[in-house]
């Protein structure tokens, strides 16, 4: 169970799903069997990041709440165990992934460990304010790598999801920030609310929440997505704003309105439940078939 922790299971779950709305929604049917160990493949290497994370940044873990009883800081399990389980198992996932999908999911599949686990945790994390700008591409490959996986390339619908993970990213990892900036400032990560105060973090919120709800009906209009999505999209959109709205007029974050730290946690909520219901209304619109196009063809 340490090790399953280890590969923080919450954040493998959304990667997996991403990654599957990619790969249903590339224009080609994968082999099943292939499309199944393409999705494994992404998941351990989705772990194998987290674990490599979690070495790293175990002296950051053990003095925040939120994270203190993770497997390294807690002791249950060694820095160097954690070390050799996540290059044993990107190792292991990239091979995987090349036998049993393309060598260019591959290549995105070893790339974006390399991404999340040197250039966020070792590089980003620790010296500017924009790491979770820069370092939410990491979380923003899955869809493209599925993709990938199936077709063999990248084309502009699968970047478009890629732009959808990587400018939700800051609204929702801020949201989380401002409840948790005493945790951050202590253990010495410079996230916006610790360096630009939460004031401008609400602003910075409201902004990214203003780019991220128009480009999330995107896909409506390429045709990757169809009516479903449009409606998804539209109504999740609408309450992701809305949220950013309530925090920026509200005071979440400040030290003498603790109360209204309400807004920044229903945010951070709302934000979970937006992604999950775009990426399923792709998968369902494919999978059911529910998938009709605002402007005809397939």
């Amino acid at each position: 169970m340490d090790y399953v922790q280890l590969m923080k299971p919450r954040v493998m779950s959304l990667v997996i799903f991403t990654a599957l709305a990619g790969l249903v929604a590339a224009p080609v049917a994968m082999n099943p069997i292939a499309a199944a160990c393409a999705v494994l493949a992404l998941a351990l290497g989705s772990g194998a990041a987290g674990a490599l994370n979690m070495w790293y940044d175990a002296d950051i873990d053990a003095m925040m709440a939120r994270t203190v009883t993770r497997p390294v800081p807690s002791g249950m399990v060694r820095s160097e165990d954690a070390l050799a389980f996540g290059l044993i198992m990107s190792l292991i996932s990239v091979t995987l992934m090349a036998l049993a999908a393309t060598p260019l999911a591959a290549g995105l599949l070893a790339f974006s460990i390399f991404f999340y686990a040197v250039i966020y945790t070792m590089w980003l994390k620790r010296s500017t304010a924009q790491n979770i700008v820069i370092g939410g591409a990491a979380g923003a490959f899955p869809p493209v790598i599925g993709w990938a996986a199936a077709t063999g390339d990248a084309p502009t619908d699968a970047w478009i999801l890629f732009g959808l993970i990587f400018l939700w990213t800051p609204p929702h990892f801020w949201a989380l920030a401002l409840w948790t900036s005493k945790e951050y400032a202590r253990a010495g990560v410079p996230m916006l609310p610790v360096t630009r105060g939460a004031k401008e973090t609400r602003l910075q919120i409201l902004i990214y929440t203003l780019v991220v709800a128009p480009f999330g009906l995107l896909p409506a209009f390429t045709g990757l997505g169809g009516w479903i999505y449009l409606a998804v999209s539209a109504i999740g959109g609408a309450a992701f704003l809305w949220c950013a709205i309530r925090v920026f007029f509200s005071r979440a974050g400040d030290d003498d309105a603790p109360a209204d730290i309400r807004h920044a946690k229903k945010m951070f909520a709302i934000s979970i439940f937006y992604l999950f219901a775009l990426f399923g209304a792709l998968l369902a619109e494919r999978v059911l078939p529910l998938h009709f196009p605002l402007f005809g063809g397939a």
